[in-house]
C-alpha cells in the first residue's frame, strides 16, 4: 500500500484526502438520512387523530422529527386558512430538504474530480517515462520503462477506486432525499385536508408540558386553589378554601364548619 502511494507521486495526496472526506460524508449521510428519523411512517395519521381529540401539542410535534416540525408550522397558522397552512409548511419543508441535501454537493464533486486527478498523475508519469526514452536514445532500458509506466497508472486506478463508490452513494442519497420529500408531502397533504374539513375541532396545547392552560396562564403557573376544587366538595370546605383566614369576622378558617 505504501509502495503504491510512493509510486503515484505527489498527486496521490489529494486523492487520499478525497477518499477520507468521501468516507466521512457517506457514513454521516447514512446515519442522518434515515426515513424513520426524518419522516416517521403514520405521523400524519397520528396528528389527525390527535386533532380530533383536541390533544395536539405543537411543542412535542416540533421535537418529534423534521416532519413533525413541518406539520407544527402549519398547525400554528391553522386558523388563518388553508393557504397560510400550506405556505408555512412549504417554508419549513424547504429548510428540512436543504438539511437533507447537506454534503451531497461535495460528495458529487469528489466523484467528479478524483478520476481527473488520477489521469493527471498518469500523464505526468508518462511524460517522465518518455523523457527517459529520449535521454537513453535506445530501447535498452525497456524493462525500466515498463515499470515506470505501470507506476504511472497507479494514480488513475486510485482515482477510479475513490470515484466509483462516491458516485454510487451520491446517486443513492439523492434518491433517498426524493423519496423522503414525497413521503413528507403526502403526510402533510393529509393533515391539511383533515384541517380543512374539521376546522372547528382544532385544539392545540401551547405548552411544553402538554397541559392545555387557561388564557393568560403562564407555563409553570399553578392554578388558583378554587379552580381545582372537586365539584362534590361540601360548602363549608369550599368556603374555607376560598377564604382561609375566615373573612372579616376574624374567626379564622373553619368558622362555619358544623359541630
Amino acid at each position: 500500500m505504501l509502495e503504491a502511494l510512493y509510486a503515484g507521486g505527489v498527486l496521490m495526496l489529494p486523492i487520499l484526502g478525497c477518499s477520507v472526506v468521501a468516507m466521512a460524508i457517506i457514513l454521516e449521510r447514512l446515519w442522518t438520512l434515515r426515513r424513520r428519523r426524518i419522516a416517521p411512517k403514520g405521523l400524519g395519521q397520528q396528528v389527525c387523530e390527535l386533532i380530533s381529540q383536541g390533544q395536539v401539542n405543537v411543542y412535542w410535534l416540533e421535537s418529534h422529527s423534521p416532519l413533525g416540525n413541518v406539520l407544527a408550522a402549519g398547525l400554528r397558522n391553522a386558523r388563518l386558512g388553508n393557504e397560510q397552512v400550506r405556505a408555512r409548511m412549504q417554508e419549513s419543508a424547504v429548510a428540512v430538504i436543504h438539511d437533507m441535501e447537506r454534503f451531497l454537493s461535495p460528495l458529487g464533486t469528489i466523484a467528479a474530480i478524483t478520476p481527473l486527478l488520477g489521469l493527471l498523475g498518469t500523464v505526468v508519469g508518462m511524460i517522465d517515462v518518455f523523457a527517459v526514452i529520449v535521454d537513453a536514445g535506445s530501447a535498452e532500458r525497456a524493462q525500466e520503462l515498463a515499470g515506470g509506466i505501470s507506476q504511472a497508472l497507479v494514480t488513475t486506478a486510485s482515482g477510479l477506486t475513490v470515484a466509483i463508490p462516491a458516485l454510487m452513494f451520491h446517486r443513492y442519497f439523492q434518491r433517498c432525499v426524493e423519496d423522503i420529500t414525497v413521503n413528507m408531502e403526502e403526510q402533510a397533504g393529509q393533515v391539511v385536508e383533515y384541517i380543512s374539513h374539521h376546522q372547528g375541532e382544532l385544539g392545540l396545547a401551547e405548552s411544553h408540558d402538554g397541559i392545555d392552560r387557561r388564557p393568560g396562564q403562564r407555563p409553570g403557573q399553578v392554578p388558583e386553589p378554587h379552580e381545582r376544587l372537586p365539584e362534590d366538595l361540601p360548602a363549608y370546605m369550599r368556603r374555607d378554601a376560598d377564604d382561609p383566614y375566615g373573612g372579616d369576622d376574624g374567626k379564622g378558617a373553619g368558622a362555619g364548619r358544623p359541630s
